[in-house]
């Protein structure tokens, strides 16, 4: 009788966890994506692996816990070592592991996955072009197919720039979301830079550049001033939501005045364009990542170059 009982409560509160959602937050809690490291990125990005290896993210992972700086703010934020910091790790390393559960492990400085997300749910998916098919055979359908799925299972593509931008704005703009306000005003008392000029187009177009795409999938291409107009206005929408969130979290002087010139550089780029691209408008009043996104998507293939082509940096990093 008792199990009977039992079973029977055990049954009602599957169906009540069933009707509220429960369960399905206990799966996803449970199923979280992680990053697996960039060497299975490298496995076919064999060309963008070698840009990455001349960068300073790559060299980071050997050189920055050697700077000055960086025993005195680790100590002040109390932990020991940086590679043991989980305020550390947030932005400057790659931690890797093989499979949900496991020991995690850094493997790198920031790398792939910072800007295109933890790939565990996805990298499958990408690496797929079909049954005895190999990447340079692969059919148009298929492909476009392929990073549908890849999308929609957590990847962060070139073609949702908005998020990419946001992922670079989040550690560049000392604004990533598991960052609190009182770590942050220490890591600024001793040091730690905060850099309000950061810029996509100046970033991203230099040493980091990456641009491999068919037919010539060897050559790195540069952008045109148009592609680079359009980039710079995504860049500046991602900052202008960044900052716009990160300024309301601290009262620290230094920080606050940071978040303001990144929101006063931002809003000038968005003023500048709003009168073709009412979505920059809508995202001035409300600084949402939903407005973030739609604006990236109405200024897609746009030549934004009357408007914001003098803004652009004259040389890039």
């Amino acid at each position: 009788m008792r199990d009977s009982r039992f079973l029977k409560f055990a049954g009602l509160l599957w169906a009540v966890m069933m009707v509220f959602g429960w369960s399905g937050a206990l799966s996803s809690a449970s199923a979280a994506p992680f990053t697996v490291g960039p060497k299975k990125c490298q496995e076919c990005h064999t060309d963008e692996a070698k840009v990455l290896s001349g960068t300073k993210h790559f060299t980071s992972l050997k050189t920055v816990h050697k700077d000055k700086r960086a025993k005195k703010i680790v100590k002040a934020i109390g932990d020991k070592r940086m590679k043991k910091s989980a305020t550390c790790k947030m932005c400057h390393y790659t931690e890797a592991q093989k499979k949900p559960g496991a020991k995690r492990k850094i493997v790198a400085g920031p790398s792939c996955e910072s800007c295109h997300g933890p790939a565990s749910d996805w990298i499958t998916i990408h690496n797929d072009y079909g049954k005895g098919v190999k990447r340079a055979t692969e059919t148009a359908a298929h492909k476009t197919e392929r990073l549908q799925k890849a999308e929609a299972a957590g990847m962060v593509r070139p073609s949702k720039m908005f998020d990419v931008a946001s992922n670079c704005m989040s550690c560049h703009g000392l604004a990533a979301s598991g960052l609190d306000e009182k770590t942050a005003a220490t890591m600024l008392d001793n040091g730690h830079p905060l850099n309000p000029d950061f810029e996509l187009v100046e970033y991203s177009q230099g040493t980091v550049r990456h641009r491999f795409y068919p037919p010539d999938v060897t050559a790195n291409k540069e952008m045109t001033a148009a592609e680079k107009s359009e980039l710079y206005v995504v860049g500046q929408a991602a900052a202008f939501v960044s900052a716009s969130a990160a300024v309301k979290k601290s009262s620290h002087e230094k920080y606050v005045a940071a978040q303001k010139k990144r929101i006063a550089t931002a809003t000038a780029a968005l003023e500048a364009v709003k009168g073709s691209v009412p979505a920059a408008g809508a995202l001035l009043a409300d600084p949402s990542i939903a407005n973030g996104r739609a604006l990236a998507d109405a200024v897609k293939g746009k030549d934004l170059s009357g408007a914001v082509g003098g803004m652009l940096p004259s040389k890039y990093k």
